[in-house]
Formats: structure tokens, sequence, C-alpha cells
């Protein structure tokens, strides 16, 4: 086991972009970063990535001091990405005061990320309804307490209060609680990220003034 006397040799010698990476012709690529983002994910689902509708969620608070956290891909709509988590929680409260968040798609075997950014809108009751009894039992279970990130006394807490939901939704598998949010991010940014072996990456970038604005796009630097 190393030390923490050997962790930077040891982080400079691990391999990275080991591939093979996907190709990318970024002159090929849609007018719509959404057509384009739907591709990648099938590929990524084909080349088997594990979990390819993972991404991470970044966050700020009113004092701009951000927090990013790994959640799961709900859908993708003409509105946006969506996602989902109690509007009591960290992120919930960050959004309802800044509602502005970043997403980042990382598929590390096809040496790929997708990054994007914009605004984030709560949807409305129904959806927010209609998401919630969609999720698993167990799902549903985590979700009803509404105390993520909350102090805990114990890790036996948890249980009794899963039971304690279990028993709930058993009885009333419609229950839905008020504090389940439905979150859909419309980017006003989009950023296709494609390793290169020789660290020569391709970076095409869509961008637009605000969301009922066409998309401009572009190559960056790597």
């Amino acid at each position: 086991m190393a030390g923490r006397d050997e962790i930077r040799d040891m982080l400079r010698g691990l391999r990275v972009f080991a591939g093979p990476m996907a190709a990318f012709d970024p002159s090929a690529a849609p007018d719509d970063p959404a057509d384009l983002f739907v591709e990648w994910l099938g590929e990524a689902i084909e080349a088997g990535v594990p979990e390819p509708h993972a991404m991470t969620v970044a966050t700020a608070d009113a004092d701009g001091a951000p927090s990013a956290r790994v959640l799961i891909l709900k859908d993708l709509t003409a509105e946006g990405w969506s996602f989902a988590t109690t509007t009591t929680s960290v992120k919930g409260r960050e959004l309802a005061r800044n509602p502005k968040a970043a997403l980042l798609f990382f598929w590390g075997l096809q040496g790929r990320q997708i990054r994007l950014r914009g605004p984030v809108e709560l949807a409305g009751p129904e959806e927010r309804a209609a998401d919630f009894t969609a999720r698993s039992l167990e799902g549903r279970v985590a979700g009803l307490h509404g105390r993520q990130s909350q102090p805990l006394d114990s890790l036996e807490t948890i249980h009794t209060t899963a039971e304690e939901s279990r028993a709930r939704l058993e009885a009333d598998p419609g229950l839905v609680p008020d504090h389940w949010g439905l979150y859909r991010l419309a980017p006003t940014e989009i950023e296709f990220w494609q390793a290169d072996p020789e660290r020569r990456h391709t970076r095409l970038r869509y961008r637009r003034e605000d969301v009922s604005a066409p998309w401009e796009r572009g190559l960056l630097w790597p």
C-alpha cells in the first residue's frame, strides 16, 4: 500500500487515454447538440461504458461556493436535461437560490467528456409526482424522508427510517412527498471533448445567448 510520500509518483505512473479512443469528426456534427449527445450516448452504451447515464452535477450557493455530486440523467427532451433530487437537499436549496448548474458526463473507455451549463428550472407538481412514482420501491423509500445531508446520529437510524418509509409506501403506493424535485437544465453551452493519446484533443463547443436563441458552434484549443 502506497504511503502519502509515494502518491505523486504513483499518480504519475498511471496511464491515461489507454484507448482505443472513439473517433470524432466535428465537421460532420449535427446542428443541434442534443442530436450529437444522443449519438454519443448510444455509442457509449454499445461500447459497454459503465453507467453512461451517470453525470456530475455542479451547483453553487449564494456566495458562489461550488459543490458537486454524481446523479443519474432522468430524461432528455426539447426542454433540456433532467435530474431528480429532494428540494430540501443541499443541491435543491442551492438551486432555489442560484438556479444555474453544470453537468459533466465522463466516458473514460472512449476518452470522451460532455460538458453542459445553463439555467435550471423545477418541473411542475404533476411531472415531479410522475417521476417519483416511476421510481423503484427502494428509490421511493430513499426519497421519502427528505433529510439528505442533514446530521445523522447513527447508521441504525437510516434502517429504522427506511422501514417506516417502506411501510408507508406499501400502504399508499401513490404517496408522493412535497419535497420531491425534478429539475431540468436548459443549456446555453455544451462542449463535446474527444481525447487523443498525443494530447491533441478535439473540442467542439456549442453556444447560444439564451435558450430561445440559435446555436453557434466552434472548435477550442485543447
